[in-house]
């Protein structure tokens, strides 16, 4: 969009790193003004998010980025098979449930007793919450459970401050 693909912190990148997940970002933010799903632009992104979305080799983020798309389009569809898909990657630990990155190792022990995941998988985790309860009609008891395991693992996210590693 403006020319310039380097980052002056990487860890601060999240999980952009290709044109699927930029136009996802993009096609979020247009449906989250809100622009109706009929508007020219959102109809053409909304399309090739979902020839993206028929591809297997998708990772895992990108998989989150296009649920949360399909959810705030109100394509419960394509957000249920994504969501489907998700759930096999999922990590379950502790009585709470997160995604994290393929050959990704959590970052070491802090000082605070507990583990701190990297941004990207926080932010991947928040897009799958966002799916589960961006859902028309209202979201069911059984996404209502899911959603509680998910907010689980992002609250033992939290910094001391409050804050979270990812700039999302």
């Amino acid at each position: 969009l403006c020319g310039i693909n380097k980052y002056f912190c990487v860890s601060l990148q999240g999980g952009v790193n290709d044109e699927v997940t930029l136009a996802a970002y993009i096609t979020i933010a247009l449906l989250e003004i809100p622009l109706p799903v009929t508007h020219s632009v959102v109809r053409n992104a909304l399309f090739c998010l979902e020839t993206a979305a028929n591809q297997k080799e998708n990772h895992v983020y990108t998989k989150a980025l296009l649920a949360y798309a399909f959810a705030l389009a109100g394509n419960r569809e394509k957000r249920k098979a994504l969501l489907d898909s998700l759930e096999k990657e999922a990590v379950r630990k502790d009585g709470s449930v997160h995604w994290q990155r393929p050959g990704k190792e959590p970052e070491a022990e802090l000082p605070y007793y507990r583990s701190r995941a990297p941004s990207a998988e926080v932010e991947m985790t928040a897009y799958v919450l966002l799916a589960h309860l961006t859902s028309r009609p209202a979201p069911a008891q059984e996404e209502l459970s899911s959603a509680s395991l998910i907010a689980k693992w992002i609250s033992s996210q939290q910094n001391p401050n409050g804050g979270f590693s990812s700039t999302q």
